[in-house]
């Protein structure tokens, strides 16, 4: 029992566990794909039978090997090299293991899929387990002769194959899974493949390599495969943290042939025209790119900001509404934004004021109004718009309650930015490189665009502007100079419009 404490037999029966494992997977692919023939009370049993006949195979041509690598008596001589049976056996299984390796290497990078075929009729039992029972026969051969190649001690080989087949009867379909999601692992065993062949066809030819730089050559390389998966692993958990939407911008970018936002950084003081360029385009796809998970409520016009004409207050009022406001459309109600009639024109409105049978009319023919819901997306509402052609579209609660407007404008500024009306005002206004001055109603969206920021937006946010994100992240009532940060900003409350919040000064952090 003293070759149980030499490092050299652990080493090598650990590495057998694994490279059997990975080179089994063949094996459980096509095990699998002949038990989906079967009925599926009986896919199972047949997974367990084949793996079992796998086991067994292995275990036979281990025996039949290990007894033809004692013939150590020289059979023939070529070139003054003697050849036993041995050398026979290791020189060929060596040429079978490169062969091997490099047809599996080429179709690999090839990217050259498994042939996966389906069958509308079951299969006999008895037939698909004799398929399974050659299958184990094929796939067998170059795990026993990796195997000899390896470990001089038939019981170590014998040990690592019974613990490696138990693996994958336990464990078949997580590591199809794993294997089919790191091919790096697949090549990286092959590679092993590759090395054991040439070392088998060294051995066959007199040429004695010894075990341990076998072991030191795969050490190595797994532990660097370790760290790429390290490395791979923590990318991914930093790629998960940056907003969906963006991380479709910059694939866009980079499939358009322009610049991510690293590269734009890094070319400004060279290119500062053409990065301006880069910056608006950026823009732009990123506002289009978050379409498809912004709500309606996020660019509507709110319910307080609607200017409307009231058919209750009389005409001497709806003239002054209508001449007050540099709109071209208005919402017509009876009492409340709740109580709409239609949608009408200005100029339309401004004609029949003075004749109460032509306001009627006009009513009357007017088309009923286009109405969505506040929380669908802004893609979902865009047929909507197409239907009010080019008039206003109202947006309702779940109540049934008016909480706002929107129009084809909103939804392009929602893409290029906001383009104020006569009688609005920017919503941010840069002080300086550091600091903004920003309405209240600003949209979030529009402002992680405009200051290049990713952290603002929540997947399951409920706030669409400034002043809800600030209650979120205080929890409080607002009042002026009440401040929290988010990210790299910091948020204050400049001014106050009864008890909403009117500017917030955004500095950089």
């Amino acid at each position: 029992m003293e070759f149980l404490l030499d490092p050299n037999i652990w080493a090598g029966f650990i590495t057998l566990v694994v490279l059997h494992v990975v080179l089994g997977i063949d094996n459980l692919v096509f095990i699998a794909i002949l038990a989906d023939k079967l009925p599926p009370e009986q896919r199972d049993k047949a997974r367990v039978i084949g793996l079992s006949l796998a086991l067994i195979m292995r275990l036979a041509l281990l025996s039949v090997i290990s007894w033809l690598m004692a013939l150590t008596n020289p059979l023939f001589n070529v070139a003054g090299l003697d050849f036993s049976g041995r050398d026979l056996i290791l020189l060929f299984g060596g040429l079978f293991l490169v062969y091997k390796a490099v047809s599996e290497l080429h179709e690999n990078m090839e990217g050259k899929p498994h042939a996966h075929t389906s069958n509308a009729a079951y299969a006999a039992f008895g037939a698909v387990v004799a398929q399974i029972v050659v299958l184990d026969a094929v796939f067998s051969l170059d795990a026993v002769i990796t195997a000899v190649g390896m470990v001089d001690n038939i019981y170590v080989m014998m040990a690592a194959v019974v613990v490696a087949v138990g693996i994958m009867l336990i464990a078949s379909k997580p590591l199809t899974k794993f294997v089919n999601a790191h091919p790096t692992v697949v090549v990286l065993c092959l590679s092993f493949l590759l090395m054991i062949g040439f070392s088998l066809i060294a051995e066959g030819l007199g040429f004695h390599i010894p075990k341990g730089y076998l072991y030191a050559a795969m050490g190595f390389a797994i532990l660097i495969e370790v760290f790429n998966q390290v490395t791979s692993r923590n990318k991914a958990k930093h790629q998960a943290h940056i907003p969906r939407r963006l991380r479709t911008t910059e694939a866009v970018m980079r499939i358009m042939g322009g610049k991510t936002a690293a590269e734009t950084e890094a070319s400004v003081a060279k290119e500062a025209d053409k990065a301006d360029f880069v910056v608006e385009e950026r823009y732009m796809i990123g506002g289009v790119l978050t379409l498809g998970e912004r709500s309606v409520a996020s660019i509507m016009t709110p319910r307080n900001h609607i200017s409307w004409v009231d058919l209750d207050k009389g005409t001497e009022h709806m003239y002054e509404v209508l001449m007050s406001v540099p709109h071209s459309l208005f919402p017509v109600c009876r009492g409340d934004l709740d109580h709409l009639v239609t949608v009408a024109k200005a100029k339309d409105l401004l004609d029949v004021l003075d004749d109460e049978s032509a306001l009627q009319a006009l009513l009357q023919a007017a088309s009923k109004p286009v109405t969505v819901f506040e929380g669908m997306k802004v893609m979902d509402a865009i047929p909507s718009l197409r239907q009010a052609k080019g008039s206003l579209v109202m947006v309702t609660d779940e109540f049934g309650s008016v909480t706002g407007l929107v129009t084809p404008l909103d939804v392009f500024e929602a893409i290029a930015g906001e383009f104020p009306d006569a009688d609005e005002s920017l919503d941010l206004v840069k002080v300086d490189d550091s600091h903004y001055i920003a309405k209240g109603s600003l949209d979030v969206y529009q402002l992680e665009l405009q200051l290049g920021v990713s952290d603002l937006v929540d997947e399951d946010a409920s706030y669409v502007n400034v002043a809800g994100l600030m209650l979120s992240e205080a929890e409080s009532l607002p009042q002026i100079g009440m401040a929290v940060e988010r990210g790299s900003l910091r948020f204050e409350v400049e001014s106050m419009q009864d008890r909403s919040i009117d500017k917030v000064r955004i500095s950089r952090i």
